[in-house]
């Protein structure tokens, strides 16, 4: 079925028969009774047995794993209390001291922090290409190489990878692949169908929609991979609160006509953007400058909903510009309804220092525009206002 169809029927648990409720029960119990000891101690042995403790598995949230699964053509998933939570997570649960890693450049100021700590305290390697090139990627695969780590849609460069080539040159060596879908959502693109092991969200951003809940997810492709990072992340406590991921699963049905709306509303922002005076350079991934357009056109059905500017007078003018919106908020997250603007460099990626910043592409006059669904009139018009004559 279509992603706008499959978005709307959410995976729900069985519920007796003749009638069942429409909208997923939230069940927030923080544990499950038992008639038997036995049965207690046959569903403490994996993941997928009887419901015993909501930091193992809980109704509400198993609801949110299947249908983000399936919508991501993925076939199994955990739910996370964070974005950040699913990417630690899972990196936690696979990597060991002495791997070698290679991820791309253009990180999320959260996880290139997370790859620093790994290589600092428990000797991961961590190796950065300096180019989009899959030649480059194949180049640096070694034996040791245990992950290939990439996002859909670079946060906030807007870059895209080319998803195909470098997933089958990791695959050929043995290395898994896991990909951030945050910015792109399964309505973009869904890097299983491209050979990636394991796809990761901040459900916190286009999946939820609303900004009104804090949450991850990790989908995998096979059924495997899901039970070797299960009992670590089980461990680590990351579990997401029932009642998150029922706000999550309110979310989803709607995300299809929030995607094409963000999409939509993006594209006439990036390509007025790029002519203003005020602006030096503009990144998004559907602009046909964009360093990654050919890769963005095959593997994206959208532009993104978010939007990178580089403003010619430097970081006081970034400053300038966020406090100058009106209708669109100063923010620190992306991805919902309402459009939020941030400066990166003192944000989202204040843990990288000065050379990584510029190796990523993050200037000290870049300004992310999460584009929301407002009139794109009344948007435009609040843009225009706070970049000023240029």
């Amino acid at each position: 079925m279509d992603i706008r169809t499959r978005s709307v029927h959410i995976v729900n648990e069985p519920f007796g028969e003749g009638s069942w409720p429409l909208s997923v029960p939230i069940v927030q119990s923080s544990a499950f009774g038992f008639d038997s000891a036995d049965a207690l101690a046959d569903a403490m042995a994996g993941p997928d047995g009887r419901y015993v403790y909501t930091r193992r598995g809980n109704p509400t949230v198993r609801a949110l794993e299947r249908t983000v699964a399936g919508l991501e053509g993925g076939a199994t998933a955990i739910a996370f209390a964070s974005g950040m939570g699913a990417i630690s997570g899972v990196l936690l649960a696979l990597l060991e001291p002495g791997d070698h890693v290679i991820a791309q450049r253009c990180l999320y100021g959260g996880t290139y922090s997370v790859l620093s700590d790994l290589a600092r305290r428990f000797g991961v390697e961590v190796e950065h290409p300096a180019s989009d090139d899959p030649g480059e990627l194949e180049s640096l695969l070694r034996p040791a190489t245990r992950l290939v780590l990439l996002e859909t849609i670079s946060n906030p460069t807007g870059r895209v990878p080319d998803l195909p080539a470098l997933t089958a040159a990791a695959r050929q060596r043995g290395a898994l692949v896991l990909v951030d879908n945050s910015l792109a959502s399964p309505v973009l693109c869904r890097p299983i169908e491209y050979g990636a092991d394991i796809v990761v969200h901040s459900t916190t951003k286009y999946l939820a929609g609303h900004s009104d809940v804090l949450g991850g997810v990790a989908v995998f492709a096979d059924e495997d991979l899901r039970r070797r990072v299960w009992g670590r992340t089980v461990e680590l406590g990351a579990t997401p609160d029932p009642f998150a991921a029922w706000l999550t699963l309110r979310g989803l049905p709607t995300l299809p006509l929030r995607m094409r709306q963000h999409c939509s509303n993006a594209g006439v922002v990036a390509e007025r953007l790029a002519g203003h005076a005020a602006v030096r350079a503009v990144h998004w991934p559907w602009l046909t400058d964009n360093p990654t357009y050919r890769a963005a056109r095959r593997v994206l059905s959208g532009g993104g909903g978010m939007v990178t500017c580089e403003l010619a007078g430097g970081r006081e003018a970034g400053r300038a510009f966020i406090e100058k919106v009106r209708l669109a908020r100063l923010a620190l997250s992306l991805g919902g309804v309402e459009t939020l603007v941030a400066h990166p460099a003192s944000t989202s990626h204040r843990e990288l220092d000065s050379r990584a910043l510029a190796a990523a592409g993050v200037g000290a006059g870049t300004v992310r525009i999460s584009v929301g669904i407002e009139h794109i009139d009344d948007l435009w018009a609040d843009i225009e206002q706070a970049l000023g004559d240029g």
